[in-house]
C-alpha cells in the first residue's frame, strides 16, 4: 500500500507536548485533533510511503511494539478525514486483521483517534454551551450593592 499526505499547503499544524497534533485546514475550515498515535503515523507519512515504512517510523517515533495492523488503522482514520491518500492493497496479512485482532496486540499503545469539527460547528457549539445556563450569574448592581440600608 502507498501512502501519501493530501496537499499540505492550507494545514496549519501544531504538535502538542504529549505527541498529539491539532491540524487546522484553513481552506475547509475544519479543526483534526489527532492523538499520539495518528499523530505519529501522520509525520510517518511526510513523503510519499509504504505501509510497512509507516509501521517502522511509528516504532522508532512512538513505541517499538506497533505493528502494521495498528498502522493501518491510523492512515485509514487519516484517509477518512482525506489526510492522506492512499493507492494498492494493504500486504495479505494486514488486510485480513480484524479490529479484534488488532485489539488483541495493543498493550500500551493507545489507537490512533482522529477527530474533526468544522469552524461552523465550533462556533454553534460554543454559543450553546454559553446559552446553555450553566455559566456564571450575573454581577450585583451597582445601585443595590451601594444603596444604604435603613438607620437606626
Amino acid at each position: 500500500m502507498q501512502v501519501e499526505r493530501t496537499s499540505t499547503k492550507d494545514l496549519l499544524v501544531d504538535k502538542l507536548p504529549d505527541g498529539s497534533k491539532l491540524i487546522v485546514d484553513r481552506k475547509n475550515e475544519t479543526v483534526f485533533a489527532l492523538n499520539a498515535t495518528a499523530g505519529a503515523a501522520w509525520d510517518a507519512c511526510s513523503g510519499p510511503t509504504t505501509l510497512s515504512k509507516v509501521a517502522e517510523d511509528m516504532q522508532r517515533s512512538l513505541d517499538p511494539s506497533v505493528t502494521e495492523e495498528l498502522a493501518l488503522q491510523s492512515i485509514l482514520q487519516l484517509r477518512e478525514k482525506k489526510l492522506v491518500t492512499t493507492s494498492g492493497a494493504p500486504s495479505g496479512a494486514t488486510s485480513g486483521a480484524t479490529r479484534r485482532q488488532v485489539f488483541a496486540t495493543l498493550s500500551a499503545i493507545a489507537l490512533p483517534v482522529v477527530v474533526s469539527l468544522t469552524m461552523a460547528e465550533q462556533r454553534a457549539h460554543a454559543q450553546s454551551a454559553g446559552s446553555g445556563g450553566g455559566g456564571n450569574p450575573p454581577p450585583a448592581t451597582t445601585a443595590s450593592a451601594t444603596t444604604p440600608g435603613p438607620t437606626k
